[in-house]
């Protein structure tokens, strides 16, 4: 993704553009991650929802056709595959298919290669340019323990595409992906166990959210397992055995496939990046705050310039970099301000600091928590679990992190964002009339719940 938009901001500069693809155009969000994988969410949704019809005073019963689900995610995917190639065209840009491998200073050579769907794609030629922008993405990393075979121990890519579906299945990883895929199959009627080695769900967000979500996947009936690690998978039978060390010792769990969400590591293999000297770091390329590396003419963004690993990322990055090398006037590229979103049920949103990270850094902080189970909106839409979660600065007022777990939780976060950018302080946000009856009242009662002027709690 963060491609083809850094290439479409580049034509837009006046720089003349091409883009070359191995695989398909919009790259792993478009394709195998993002875009297919929210359609698949929002069919788990659908299923929970049917599930509970008759606390809407509605009737009936909802099915699910696993494969039907999985044709549909794809149909989403391919139908937004179009439509970056019409940008392409509309943009007036050269898209090149095949593999790149930088090839001196300022020349790539391309060479055939074979897309996600094992078509032949591209031919040998050579290119030239004065700059070139390296948005390789990356891929599911693989550790010893869950060796990837794409059928017993599978990666996103799979858990996303198969069309049958499993009866058991163990998630190992409970970051976004491993959380996501464990609502959906879990939704789709498979007994789910995810296993994290850390002490708790998604690690890297606000401990309130953590419990909040571990507490609704229990109460699912997710199995959630944390403080565990696979030490071992024995895929002899048909039945898994998974050995899994926990505080009380080891434990065999048996499974009927184990899905990796262990994180992601960045495509740097068979570049050309050693022989130019491009610097990497634990599989992402070298980077500084306009994309550029320390070999000149040589950029990178996106996944494959490091973490966070995130589509949004990607495009801000890549065109920071274009407008950088078109003589734009520019900030550097910082990731102060970037919102991480997991959309699970209920969805988990975030940006700035943990209540933890915020006291570490030295902050005299106050902290407002407003429960969606007191929002009149959320419980007319029936979804009021989860809470808004802000962390002040108390002697400035400013907004340090925002923390959400709720129904349309990725798509409140973007008002803590521009407020962060924006250096809005609490009184600002107070004063600011929010709509009602609207999910995004929270943020404000929160607020006013940090400088004890909650009216609804």
């Amino acid at each position: 993704m963060g491609g083809y938009e850094t290439a479409i901001r580049a034509s837009q500069l006046g720089l003349k553009t091409a883009v070359i693809e191995r695989n398909k155009l919009g790259g792993v969000c478009l394709n195998v991650g993002c875009i297919p994988t929210k359609a698949l969410l929002k069919s788990a949704e659908m299923m929970e929802n049917g599930r509970h019809l008759e606390s809407y005073g509605l009737s009936g019963k909802v099915d699910a056709d696993f494969g039907k689900v999985i044709d549909r995610s794809r149909g989403v995917a391919n139908k937004m595959n179009k439509g970056v190639t019409f940008l392409m065209k509309k943009n007036k840009i050269d898209v090149i298919l095949g593999h790149a491998k930088l090839a001196g200073k300022g020349k790539v050579n391309v060479e055939p290669s074979t897309d996600m769907d094992g078509n032949k794609i591209g031919e040998k030629k050579s290119v030239t340019a004065k700059h070139i922008i390296l948005a390789t993405g990356a891929r599911a990393r693989e550790i010893p323990p869950l060796p990837l075979d794409g059928k017993k121990i599978i990666a996103y890519k799979e858990a996303m595409m198969q069309k049958t579906q499993p009866k058991r299945l163990m998630v190992v990883g409970a970051g976004a992906i491993g959380v996501e895929f464990a609502y959906f199959y879990h939704n789709m009627g498979t007994e789910v166990t995810i296993v994290e080695v850390m002490d708790r769900l998604v690690p890297i967000e606000d401990a309130d959210v953590s419990k909040e979500l571990g507490r609704t996947f229990r109460k699912m009936g997710i199995k959630v397992m944390t403080g565990a690690q696979v030490q071992k998978v024995d895929t002899s039978g048909k039945v898994l055995k998974v050995t899994i060390k926990t505080g009380k010792g080891e434990e065999v769990v048996e499974t009927d496939q184990v899905l990796s969400a262990v994180g992601i590591v960045g495509n740097v293999e068979n570049l050309g990046l050693e022989d130019l000297g491009v610097k990497t770091d634990r599989g992402s390329i070298v980077v500084d705050g306009f994309g550029r590396t320390n070999v000149d003419g040589i950029y990178a963004i996106g996944d494959v310039a490091g973490p966070p690993w995130l589509a949004h990322k990607a495009s801000h990055e890549g065109i920071n970099c274009v407008e950088k090398i078109a003589g734009e006037d520019v900030h550097a590229f910082t990731t102060d301000n970037i919102p991480g979103c997991t959309y699970c049920q209920p969805q988990i949103a975030s940006v700035g600091l943990t209540e933890a990270k915020a006291k570490e850094a030295g902050h005299d902080i106050k902290v407002g928590k407003f429960p969606f189970s007191a929002s009149g909106k959320a419980s007319a839409s029936g979804h009021n679990e989860g809470f808004v979660k802000v962390i002040y600065d108390a002697k400035y007022g400013e907004l340090l992190g925002c923390h959400i777990i709720g129904y349309d939780a990725t798509e409140l976060i973007a008002e803590a964002v521009t407020a962060r950018v924006l250096e809005t302080t609490a009184h600002e946000i107070m004063e600011a009339i929010h709509p009602h009856p609207t999910l995004s009242e929270a943020v404000m009662e929160a607020t006013k719940a940090a400088y004890g002027k909650a009216i609804n709690i």
